[in-house]
């Protein structure tokens, strides 16, 4: 396995539960500022192998982006059922759910 995709997979195991991040700031977090891509790659390819909370990561716009309606309804349903509150058209509140491991670090301790 590739260094830069287990950071992406250890970065997103350690999302909390009722937090998102982006998939730039994933890709950014692990080393590649432009490889939100590839973020996406990893996701649709090993969630279920490394047993990942794929519906914790959302678009830069804080959007839901899965095209497929039942993909999409499942992300929703996943993130409100952590508290997070989707609009019907998949949007959330990025300022307010957004995770930030070195903030979150900080507010640990």
């Amino acid at each position: 396995m590739q260094p830069f995709t287990q950071r992406v997979i250890d970065i997103i195991k350690h999302i909390p539960e009722g937090r998102v991040m982006t998939y730039g700031q994933v890709a950014e977090q692990a080393g590649s500022r432009r490889g939100a891509r590839q973020v996406v790659r990893i996701l649709h390819a090993m969630s279920n192998a490394h047993k990942l909370p794929w519906h914790r990561v959302v678009n830069a716009k804080g959007e839901v982006a899965i095209p497929d309606d039942e993909g999409r309804f499942l992300q929703m349903m996943h993130l409100q059922g952590e508290g997070i509150e989707v609009s019907e058209s998949g949007k959330l509140d990025l300022e307010r759910y957004r995770h930030s491991p070195l903030a979150w670090e900080e507010e640990r301790f």
